[in-house]
Formats: C-alpha cells, structure tokens, sequence
C-alpha cells in the first residue's frame, strides 16, 4: 500500500516532525514559532489575488518541511497528496489508479553490490582486472547477477545515423560479443540529435540489434578510475516491470561497467591501435571497428530496492464530440533533488522552488483557467505531475509506457519544467517546436498573449531530449518544453540562475528574486498555447520526414 493513502493530517504531521529531532513539545512549539515568524517575512506584501495563489503554491512546496521533495521520500508524497488535493478543488476529473488522481509509480532503486569480477584472456592466460585500477562495474536493474563474456569488439561511439553517413559496427559481426564504446557522439550532428545518439540507451540499443551480449565503456590507455569510484555507489533508479524487476533500455545487453587504467594499455596493444589516430578518426567520422584479440569476462553483483511513489493526474474533458477522445497532456515534474550537501550557509534542503514548484504552480493555475474559461476546449486536457524526473526523466517514462487513459488517444504533450521568472520575459521558447505542427500553434497564441516566440537559443545542448516531454516523443507523441526566453534581460537571467541556483539549496523563494507578475504571465502564454492546440481543427503531427517523428513512428512523419 502506498504511504500516499496514509490520511492526511497525518502526513502532514509528520513532515513537521520528521524535518529536525526536537527534545521536548516545549521544542517543538518555539520552532514551530520560529519557522512562522521566517515565513511570515517573506509574505507580508501585498499581492493581487493571481500572484497571491501561485505564490502560495510554491511557498508549500518548495517550504523547508518539504525536504527537497525525492521521489520515494513521504515528504514527496505529501506534496502529491498536496497537487491531487488542488486538482480537485479546480474541478478536474481523477485520471489516476481506480478513480483517484494518483497514478502507482512502481520505482526501483540499484547500485553495484561488491566489487564484481572481471578478467581478459589473451595469448592463452587469463588475467585477472583489479577493481578501481582496471575496471568499475554497472549496477543491472533487472537482475541481481549478471555474467557476461565474449570477445570483445571496440565500435567506438557505436553510432548507426545513415542520415550522416555514420555506421560504427560496419565490417564487424559482435553477434555473442562485449563491444566497448565510447561516449558522446559527433559535433557535426544536429544538437537534438547528438544527444539521442549520445546517450548510453540509444547505444545499449543499438548493440543489441546487433546480438552483443554486453556493453562496456573503454577509457583511454592508462587512464585512472580513481576520480569515477565514488559515483559507483550512487544509486540509479528506474521503474519496475510487471514481474518487479528494474526497466533498462536493452536487457539482453546489459552496461557492464568501465574498463580503463592497464586494461585499456593491454587493450590497445594488443590490437595495434594507436590511441591518437583512434580519437582522430571519431572526432572525423571515419573510424572503423576495430576486433580485439581479448575475451572479457564479467560478473556484477547488483543491489536493488523497492521505492514507492506516484504521479499526480487529473482530466478536463473535452466539449466536442467528435474531438474529446483526443487527449493534450500538460506535464510537469514534481519532485526534487532531496537533502544533500550543505551550503556556505549551511542549508541542506534542495528545496527546488523554480525547479520545479514553479512548473507545478503553473499546471495548477492553468487547470484553474481552464474551468473557469466558461466554455470547455474541444479536445480533453490531462494535467500530469510526475515523480522521479531528476532520477531520470523515470515517472514520466512510466506513464509514457503505462497511461492511465487510453494511449492512442495522446495526441500532443506540452511540458512545464524549471521556468525562470525572476525577470520581465519579452519572449517564450518551446524546444522542439520546430518538429512538429505545434511549432506554428506555439507561435500564434504566444503573439496573441503579447510576447514574441524564439526558436531553441542553445541547440547544442540538445534540451529538447533532457525533460519528460521527451518520454512522449519517444512513444511518438508530437511534445515541447516551454521557457520563459532570453530577449532583454532574459540571457543574463538564466545564466545567473543556472550559475548560483540550479541544484541548490539557494532555489528558494525568498533567495532567487522571484517575479510572481511574471509567474502569471507565464501561465497566462501557457494557456493561451494549450487552448490552441486542444482547440484546432487537426489533430497535432510531426513534419514528414522529422528525425525523431520517424524514428518513433509519430502521426504524420512518414
């Protein structure tokens, strides 16, 4: 049973007592006091009554009792209990598990267990590899043990993008081999698509196709461990499949860890590659696999642990009969990044007030809008707060894979994540706008709520694959991410934020300037943009031929 069911005046109540051990209710009453008095010094000026109810929003979810909101954590689930509590009082439909607004997220927390094993055979000996020295193992979700070896075969980048003449695997047959790899991919492709390509899945997938038993990453000769052996016991998370293992990317060819240090020195020699002119040949794009005389063998041991979480959703139905079976989502990201290391103040709460509780405040009030708009949009809305994005975009993925509503019926998603409104924004921008038939939309119905639309001012970092609109793309499901843009101040503003906020326990209200007469601007551009696309005509398509619309299958790309 979810610790979400848990009533409500008891979830709160324990938040308050869970944030710091007190010795005694005489304790408790002056800190309870104090937190008050700090409280009330941040909301004593006036507000109209828009501003007043998206502030209030985030002052609950970015509070300090909140505790950085982690997937997993009660505080978490308090938060949800929270956004479900908000939908109601805005009259949505429950579009969760068994009539309620609280969709099951299933999560699974994994991390290497032990040091595993790991050895070459080469000219007929076996030779052991010592942990932190030659290799780091890789956690497997789905498994507690994994074993692999075979052959191993050096694909570098393991790219296969006709589109850029690109195939790494061309002239090798890894069919029952370990292929070793290397990250990133070229600078010459597209930003977006770099980063698909760049991402350990996308090639843990593409080894697969081509019947590898394993994957690991090659680090260049000699190179030290030592500096990536703490990021081994991190945990990673995912969702659980139906039979409670962990969800990976391919499973029949795990990631099993990093070799370096005097195994990639053997390595290299043994093939007679010379280390330069392999990176050169990356870097140019005329790299060729190279076979290498070695057999790798490998054993992880994998520690896994159940975490219990929820998505939030709730549904305004459609008006039009033959269009409210066609369902828009508007997501956001409810959790945050927890309780970690502190500050120079000593603060320790990630509290993630502009990442996300702005996002989510804006779902909110934009919910709100729409039912008081006096006339319902043609096609049905689903507002959608999910859990477990800063694990990975997980709780998004999971709803991607298991919609609470029927998956055909998914026709666009519009994403709301970490919107920075501590200035007066002149523009809006919407990555992976340029993709689709929403690219238009977005730009209409930003010039008919006054501010002008800016195409992706940073396409080299690739963010249109780096939120959870993307785990809707990826079931073919045409998808922005909306920001407040970087006309006027608005360049010097994200820097600044990204520099002394982001991912910090400073993300506060009351320590990064909030604008809240920018908040509901922001949620007025957002409405403006989701009555658009639920009110067209046509349904929402990807452009023929778009990269991602064909590679996923979406309406209108082929």
């Amino acid at each position: 049973m979810l610790r979400l069911l848990v009533p409500l005046p008891l979830l709160f109540a324990g938040a308050a007592l869970s944030a710091q051990t007190v010795d005694s209710p005489g304790a408790a009453s002056a800190q309870a006091l104090s937190e008050i008095r700090a409280r009330n010094a941040i909301v004593n000026e006036p507000l109209p009554p828009d501003q007043a109810a998206m502030k209030a929003h985030v002052m609950f979810l970015a509070s300090d009792a909140m505790r950085g909101r982690e997937a997993g954590s009660a505080e978490y689930d308090i938060a949800a209990q929270y956004v479900a509590a908000q939908f109601y009082a805005a009259g949505l439909k429950p579009a969760g598990d068994d009539g309620s607004y609280l969709q099951h997220v299933p999560l699974i927390g994994y991390k290497p267990k032990g040091e595993g094993a790991f050895s070459l055979e080469m000219d007929g000996a076996t030779i052991p590899l010592t942990y932190g020295a030659d290799y780091l193992p890789s956690g497997n979700a789905a498994k507690d043990v994994t074993q692999a070896s075979g052959r191993l075969v050096f694909v570098g980048q393991g790219i296969v993008a006709p589109q850029y003449r690109q195939d790494d695997y061309a002239g090798v047959d890894v069919r029952g081999k370990i292929v070793a790899l290397v990250r990133g991919a070229p600078d010459r492709f597209d930003g977006e698509e770099r980063a698909h390509y760049g991402s350990t899945a996308t090639k843990l997938i593409e080894a697969a196709k081509h019947g590898a038993v394993g994957a690991v990453m090659l680090m260049a000769p000699g190179s030290s461990l030592e500096r990536m052996k703490e990021y081994v016991s991190h945990e990673s998370v995912t969702w659980a499949d139906a039979d409670g293992n962990g969800h990976v990317a391919a499973p029949q060819t795990p990631m099993l860890g990093t070799i370096g240090g005097n195994a990639a020195t053997r390595l290299m020699l043994a093939g007679k590659v010379d280390p330069q002119a392999m990176h050169d040949s990356i870097a140019k794009g005329t790299f060729r696999a190279i076979a290498f005389p070695a057999t790798l063998n490998a054993r992880v041991e994998t520690e896994r642990r159940r975490i219990e979480s929820a998505n939030v959703s709730g549904l305004i139905e459609g008006g039009d009969p033959k269009l409210k079976d066609q369902i828009v989502v508007l997501s956001a990201h409810l959790d945050h990044v927890g309780v970690g290391k502190a500050d120079a103040a000593g603060d320790t709460i990630y509290n993630g007030a502009m990442d996300n509780a702005v996002g989510v405040a804006s779902l909110i009030e934009e919910a709100k809008r729409f039912r008081s708009a006096g006339k319902a949009p043609r096609r049905s809305i689903l507002f959608l707060a999910v859990t477990a994005e800063e694990k990975g975009l997980v709780g998004s993925d999971y709803f991607a894979h298991h919609p609470t509503v029927p998956k055909q019926n998914l026709v666009a998603d519009v994403n709301l994540d970490m919107p920075i409104i501590t200035f007066p924004f002149e523009d809006v921008i919407a990555f992976g706008a340029a993709r689709s038939s929403l690219g238009p939309i977005v730009k209409q119905a930003a010039a008919d709520a006054g501010v002008s639309f800016s195409p992706d001012p940073m396409p080299e970092m690739g963010l249109f694959v780096r939120s959870d609109h993307y785990r809707f793309v990826q079931q073919g499901i045409p998808s922005v991410f909306l920001w407040p843009g970087e006309k006027g101040p608005g360049k010097a503003a994200t820097e600044e934020f990204f520099a002394n906020h982001y991912h910090k326990p400073s993300d506060q209200i009351d320590r990064n300037g909030v604008d809240w007469k920018q908040g509901v601007r922001f949620v007025d551009v957002n409405y403006q943009i989701a009555r658009e696309i639920a009110d067209a005509d046509q349904r929402p398509a990807w452009n023929k031929g778009d990269f991602f619309g064909t590679l996923y299958n979406g309406y209108g790309a082929r």
